[in-house]
């Protein structure tokens, strides 16, 4: 009996599908149970060895939950490594990188690190169903489970394709193993938890990657292998039915129509119907919100809010109006690299399918073929009035909220992973990500040019108390991200050194200027602005830079890899991170952040008019307050 003295208690945190001839290290000493299990999965050939660690010898007291990990390994090699979690942990901390069950109690186990295929393995072994008899698990084991899978949803993208995720799914769902052995309820249970897990990334990913060819190869290839199945497994219909409402919500097929009791030809009439139907969705590429650079000057630009499908002409006349010009005498011009310009008909598209612009915009008078002199050269622009002045303060606020909401709101949690893992370089993922980071940009670079383009001392005095109160008054609409870029806008060379204007700032200005500083006092690792954010309840938008730079120092951090094994400690960390854009972007109620403006603060706000040159920016401030 002595010899299966070997931990056999944690047995329950090896995957179910041990191959033969693998091992499995158990590292801790427990009482002889379940001898049962361990003898029948003896017979399939899997070895079960203590380890013997070395140092001094062993206490009678316990060793930590944390010390004990798990490892399986095949051919020598360890292929997934897990790490049990102390029973008496919280809830929350009981998420943190899911794992295996413990059913002689509630102890659970974390993915450490693993080969992309054992983690998949091991989640689908691990997933719970949660309206059935194998949903029967604690509440902390079902949110250590369902954040495994959300971790390996959000982060997978590191290690795996999508293609080859579809590839694994549609092998674990057909996959015969055991054959001869696995009966019909385990082989239902193996393919409800991979159609379970397709559906919670359909919800996930929403219309992130619904576009992908792959993803769209898989679901039709997905649903014939069930459709076939129905009459083998009618429980499938359930299943079937949230597909299709995820994935076809414009299509609302029954699935009674899919009933085993229906022949196969009129099964396969239907799935050819949903085929045809996954084909001829239209993209909605051509309705998403992007910004648009049209350079009036070689040194300033209109940052414009249009949509992806925009042709030169609506900028034509959207530009015409901001600059008062009639239409017929402004062409637009392409600037492609290098030294390459295209004249953009009426009807050109301005962006390609990668929703980028077909090169730098410039907007040009038709007689003179070459782009408008320098901002610095250009009476006509430094002698417009200012429009900000007349504009309502709350107002503006509001319309610079509503268009940052409408980015925030897009933007998906796995942006911020192609971002950082530097696959954003294809496929688009990062579209909104870029978009709300450009947006800051601009709002910064606007405050500066609205400041540094105001010709007279008191306008100037009036314009700086503006955004001053705009900036507090985004902070109220938890706009941190508008709120950031106002006041770095202010705090700027070019501006600050206006040292005439800011003395004639009134003092409760000053004090309330002071005030919204410390917010983004980088000090203590921005510990300031974390702790207000913190405070701030959802719907909100956070300052998109610091949270990129989280992730970022998390990235650089950690290694991705440890001995050819994915490193799931860090993709954990990191899917927590990104998680952040989840929670800011609804609160339990499902409320948004959006509230009504002006249309006189939306129009000006859609257009805004930036300097994007540093030196041009500080010949614009010594021409207002030369050096003494």
């Amino acid at each position: 009996m002595s010899t299966w003295d070997c931990g056999l208690r944690y047995m329950f945190s090896v995957p179910p599908a041990l191959q033969q001839r693998s091992k499995c290290i158990l590292h801790d000493k427990e009482d002889l149970s379940r001898l049962e299990m361990v003898q029948r999965l003896a017979k399939d050939g899997c070895r079960f060895l203590q380890n013997h660690t070395k140092g001094p010898e062993r206490t009678s007291e316990p060793r930590s939950d944390e010390a004990v990990r798990v490892s399986l390994r095949e051919r020598g090699h360890d292929v997934l490594v897990l790490q049990r979690m102390s029973s008496e942990q919280p809830a929350p901390s009981a998420s943190a990188r899911g794992g295996g069950r413990d059913q002689a109690g509630n102890r659970r186990y974390m993915v450490v690190s693993g080969t992309p295929d054992k983690i998949l393995e091991h989640l689908l072994s691990d997933l719970a169903l949660h309206d059935d008899q194998w949903g029967t698990t604690t509440t902390q084991g079902k949110e250590s489970a369902d954040t495994l899978l959300d971790d390996f949803l959000l982060t997978y993208p590191v290690y795996m394709s999508t293609s080859d995720l579809c590839q694994a799914l549609l092998g674990h769902y057909c996959t015969k193993r055991c054959v001869g052995k696995e009966d019909m309820k385990e082989a239902l249970e193996r393919k409800r938890k991979v159609l379970h897990l397709v559906s919670q990334w359909m919800a996930l990913c929403k219309d992130f990657l619904r576009e992908d060819e792959h993803v769209k190869l898989f679901m039709k290839t997905l649903y014939r292998y069930v459709l076939d199945e129905l009459y083998e497994h009618p429980a499938l219909e359930r299943d079937v039915r949230e597909l299709q409402k995820l994935y076809q919500p414009h299509r609302r097929h029954m699935v009674d129509e899919y009933s085993p009791q229906r022949k196969g030809k009129t099964l396969i009439h239907q799935l050819s119907v949903k085929e045809n139907g996954l084909q001829s969705r239209g993209t909605q590429r051509e309705t998403k919100e992007v910004l648009c650079h049209v350079y009036i000057t070689i040194d300033s630009y209109l940052s414009m809010r249009t949509h992806s499908g925009a042709v030169a002409q609506e900028l034509l006349q959207a530009v015409a109006e901001r600059m008062d010009v009639p239409q017929g005498e402004l062409v637009l011009v392409a600037v492609t690299y290098p030294e390459g310009r295209l004249l953009m008909q009426p009807q050109d598209r301005v962006f390609s399918d990668s929703i980028r612009p077909v090169g730098r915009l410039h907007v040009c008078r038709n007689d003179l073929g070459e782009v408008l002199n320098p901002l610095t050269d250009n009476s006509e622009l430094q002698q417009r009035t200012v429009r900000m002045l007349s504009l309502n303060t709350w107002d503006v606020a509001v319309a610079l909220t509503n268009f940052d909401w409408t980015i925030v709101d897009s933007i998906h949690e796995q942006e911020l992973v192609y971002f950082t893992f530097s696959r954003h370089s294809s496929g688009g993922h990062t579209v909104g990500l870029e978009l709300l980071l450009q947006r800051c940009n601009d709002v910064q670079l606007w405050v500066m040019t609205e400041v540094l383009l105001c010709p007279t001392l008191c306008k100037r005095v009036q314009l700086i108390k503006k955004f001053i109160k705009i900036a507090a008054h985004c902070k109220a609409q938890r706009n941190l991200n508008c709120f950031f870029a106002i006041i770095m806008g202010l705090n700027t060379a070019a501006v600050s050194r206006l040292s005439q204007t800011w003395e004639k700032i009134p003092g409760k200005f000053k004090k309330l200027f002071s005030e919204l500083e410390t917010i983004t006092d980088p000090s203590l690792n921005h510990k300031a602005y974390r702790d207000s954010f913190k405070k701030m309840k959802a719907p909100k938008i956070p300052f998109l830079p610091l949270l990129l730079k989280d992730i970022t120092f998390i990235h650089e951090g950690n290694k991705t890899f440890h001995d050819n094994l994915v490193n799931f400690e860090k993709l954990h960390m990191i899917a927590d991170t990104v998680r952040l854009i989840r929670q800011c972007q609804r609160d339990q109620m499902g409320n948004c952040i959006t509230q009504k403006s002006s249309s006189e603060a939306r129009t000006y706000i859609d257009y805004l008019h930036i300097v994007d040159n540093q030196q041009t920016l500080f010949e614009l401030s010594h021409r207002l307050e030369p050096r003494a």
